[in-house]
């Protein structure tokens, strides 16, 4: 049985969720603003509550972004510690696509929109076939752009589509106008990593911890989130 730690940093809230001898546990902090004062010691929470010690672990992931520049800085540089003291591989899971497959199987829809919240008004987004996400297949053509892109991108869609993400409400008025569905992405967390890092971690070549980057997508100003 593989032991995974996951870590989901990219936005809003932070959550740490440990995969272990066919249990899932997870524990969530506050927003990305507090990071830093809680990602260890939920790691550590987590890793404890699974009765395993830390040289038990087989991997960390972590969600690669995009998402918020402050945070994906802490979190990437949290996971790489614990993945070089440990020395086991670190897994990157993109985040706009283990956003899109987490939507719930009972949502139904033929592709998914993944929008994550970027800064002044901006979003990141891309669209996926549920089909393909189920084959862990997808493209890493991620767009970022305001309202107006988000309504435009949708209009070239063919068939059903969902939106989902945090805080959609800023979309709301695009979305009803195109008849897409907006979920709210509160059970996006860390936990939803797994099915993503089960596959990394089968695969036969992995990226070494040291090489593993956050998805930053854009450059942010001091202090930006």
């Amino acid at each position: 049985m593989t032991n995974i730690l996951a870590v989901e940093c990219t936005h809003e809230v932070l959550s740490v969720a440990l995969m272990c001898r066919g249990r899932k546990l997870e524990r969530r902090g506050g927003g990305w603003q507090k990071t830093a004062e809680s990602i260890v010691p939920l790691m550590d929470e987590v890793v404890s509550a699974g009765g395993i010690a830390p040289r038990e672990l087989d991997a960390v992931a972590v969600s690669s972004g995009p998402g918020s520049f402050t945070a994906l800085r802490i979190g990437m540089s949290a996971v790489k510690g614990v993945a070089f003291a440990l020395d086991v591989p670190l897994l990157s899971v993109p985040t706009l696509p283990a956003l899109a497959a987490s939507l719930p199987a009972d949502v139904s829809g033929d592709r998914v929109m993944a929008v994550v919240g970027s800064r002044k008004g901006e979003y990141f987004y891309a669209l996926y076939r549920r089909d393909d996400l189920e084959a862990f297949r997808w493209h890493d053509e991620v767009s970022r752009g305001g309202v107006e892109d988000v309504a435009a991108a949708l209009q070239d869609c063919a068939g059903k589509v969902v939106a989902v993400g945090r805080n959609l409400e800023p979309l709301r008025t695009v979305l009803d106008a195109g008849g897409v569905a907006g979920v709210n992405a509160d059970f996006f967390s860390a936990a939803s990593l797994f099915d993503f890092a089960i596959r990394a971690y089968a695969e036969p070549c992995r990226t070494g911890a040291g090489e593993v980057e956050p998805d930053y997508r854009q450059s942010f100003g001091s202090g930006g989130a």
